[in-house]
């Protein structure tokens, strides 16, 4: 039986309260443009808001204004989502602690996951937002996957819990030599 194929994530769709509370947070917390507007195709009632998260792809709200804000933690039971997670730079991933301060924004503080660092802190609507930045850069050629994966394996290997620097050190190694030449090698 034949796979359904995926190419990335097309875009993510969330239930949001008024419009304006959706802009507020999506554009102007997080920075990411509001490119356009339509009703919801499914149910006129709602807005549908399109939101660029950096990479081109979208965030979707539907929006009604006869929906509230609740700022009640969305629900983790099973099939629930969790947390959305957004790519910063290192350079924004420094100040971002600050700049959730300056808006009065509740966070977590700075998370060390060994191969990249996060802040969680919560969108108006109560959903646990991920703010998180790697620690390296793949090799020419290659994913931040690529190099996790052969990370896992080096780790796995290694009889460590997690994936840690040297990991990541060794993995960006073995595929750099796996994608280049060099007439040393000849």
């Amino acid at each position: 039986m034949q796979k359904l194929q995926s190419q990335g994530v097309h875009h993510i769709t969330l239930m949001g309260a008024d419009r304006q509370t959706s802009i507020d947070f999506w554009e102007g917390v997080l920075g990411m443009p509001f490119v356009f507007e339509q009703p919801n195709l499914d149910d006129p009632d709602q807005g549908h808001l399109y939101f660029d998260p950096g990479d081109g792809r979208l965030i979707t709200i539907f929006t009604s204004e006869n929906r509230k804000v609740d700022a009640t933690r969305t629900p983790t039971d099973v099939g629930c989502v969790h947390h959305i997670a957004f790519a910063v730079s290192q350079a924004m991933y420094s100040q971002l602690v600050a700049r959730l301060e300056a808006r009065g924004i509740s966070h977590s503080g700075e998370k060390d996951r060994g191969f990249m660092n996060s802040i969680y802190f919560k969108d108006p609507l109560g959903l646990l937002i991920e703010l998180a930045s790697y620690r390296f850069e793949p090799p020419a050629g290659t994913t931040h996957a690529d190099v996790l994966m052969e990370a896992h394996l080096i780790r796995v290997k290694s009889g460590d819990e997690a994936i840690a620097d040297p990991h990541i050190a060794e993995a960006i190694e073995v595929l750099s030599a796996r994608g280049s030449r060099s007439l040393s090698d000849m």
